[in-house]
């Protein structure tokens, strides 16, 4: 991979131009602002979210193992009285009424979309054979569907995830493609990477603030505890962890989160969330440390193929990610930058990774 620096100076000015268009154009952030109403600005707001993992943002740059994620979700406004604002045919609302989450009393509910990608390379990309003892060249495209519930100290998440593992992921293409741009080594082991195969998993999750002690427009803290379960093709096992958030002017939501389903949990949860705070008050900064340790009965990712054979490696059934980072708050946007220490996920595997996680979102 090119340098961090030398990619850094290419994406800034980027980042900054659009930051810069949205903040001058979108309406909220022009004076002060007319009260939403009796539902109040987070109930009525969507929440849009950019998630970028790849060690280019770490400390180490070696772009092996889990090489890069990008993820984009939005996750929609309280649909508490969704009766009210989706016309929907007599049928549908029986149907409805059957789904977890939307029925729950004195709940928000809300609803999550997500597109991504990840893809997956062993450590020498130079070498056009099977390498047999590292982990197999794969990569996924997925759409998430996700159901919310919260109350201000509680977050179920049940997500579905549909998409296909393989060549028609297209990860080889992006990877290539993004290599060749930047003038990096263009991998060439793809040949040997997992076989189509479409992929379907559930995910059902919950976060809890444990402790919490934050007022709007000073300094807080607060502790989150989630446990979930995956079953399916691309991942069944059960995660369970927590992370600590300290500093000035705490978002009120459940946290920032790798890219995983059941990660969407930066929607603000009510209005003294600082970014419905007066304008020139929605500024905020925080710092977190986390932890999530999973248990893992089938990666598809280590353990090859479902239906066919494939280059598979012996995967260990405990993984851990050890979590550091800093959060802001400008407005209405919320930008995290984590830092990941992941222990090893396979027998054979050299050495622990380390990678870097940006995400971006943006409350409208």
């Amino acid at each position: 991979m090119i340098a961090p620096p030398k990619l850094m100076n290419r994406l800034l000015p980027s980042v900054a131009l659009i930051l810069t268009v949205l903040i001058i154009s979108c309406p909220s952030f022009a004076g002060n602002q007319e009260p939403a109403g009796e539902e109040g600005w987070a109930r009525s707001s969507d929440t849009l979210t950019l998630y970028l993992e790849n060690d280019l943002f770490g400390f180490e740059n070696k772009d092996r193992y889990y090489t890069h994620g990008t993820k984009l979700s939005w996750i929609s406004r309280d649909l508490t009285n969704y009766r009210d604002i989706l016309r929907l045919p007599q049928w549908m609302h029986r149907l409805v009424d059957r789904m977890p989450y939307i029925n729950d009393p004195g709940s928000l509910r809300t609803v999550s979309v997500s597109l991504g990608q990840n893809i997956y390379t062993p450590e020498d990309k130079k070498r056009r054979e099977l390498i047999r003892n590292d982990r197999p060249y794969a990569g996924i495209s997925y759409l998430g569907l996700g159901l919310q519930s919260k109350t201000p100290l509680r977050m179920d998440i049940l997500e579905l995830a549909v998409g296909i593992v393989g060549r028609h992921s297209y990860a080889q293409d992006c990877q290539v493609a993004i290599h060749r741009r930047i003038g990096s080594v263009k991998p060439q082991g793809w040949s040997n990477q997992l076989h189509d195969e479409p992929v379907l998993n559930m995910y059902l999750e919950r976060k809890r603030k444990l402790l919490q002690n934050r007022t709007s427009g000073g300094p807080g803290f607060d502790v989150i505890h989630h446990l979930g379960v995956a079953a399916g093709n691309v991942f069944t096992g059960v995660n369970i962890g927590g992370q600590a958030r300290f500093g000035w002017n705490l978002p009120n939501d459940f946290g920032t989160y790798l890219i995983r389903p059941g990660s969407d949990s930066s929607a603000p949860l009510d209005d003294t969330d600082p970014r419905f705070n007066l304008p020139m008050r929605r500024l905020g900064i925080h710092m977190f440390l986390a932890v999530d340790g999973k248990a893992v009965a089938r990666n598809i990712f280590l353990d090859g193929n479902t239906f066919r054979d494939s280059h598979s490696v012996d995967k260990k059934p405990l993984v851990a990610d050890l979590i550091g980072g800093v959060g802001i708050i400008i407005h209405r946007f919320k930008i995290t930058y984590s830092y990941v220490f992941r222990t090893k996920e396979f027998s054979g595997q050299q050495s622990d990774q380390q990678f870097g996680a940006l995400s971006f979102s943006f409350t409208f």
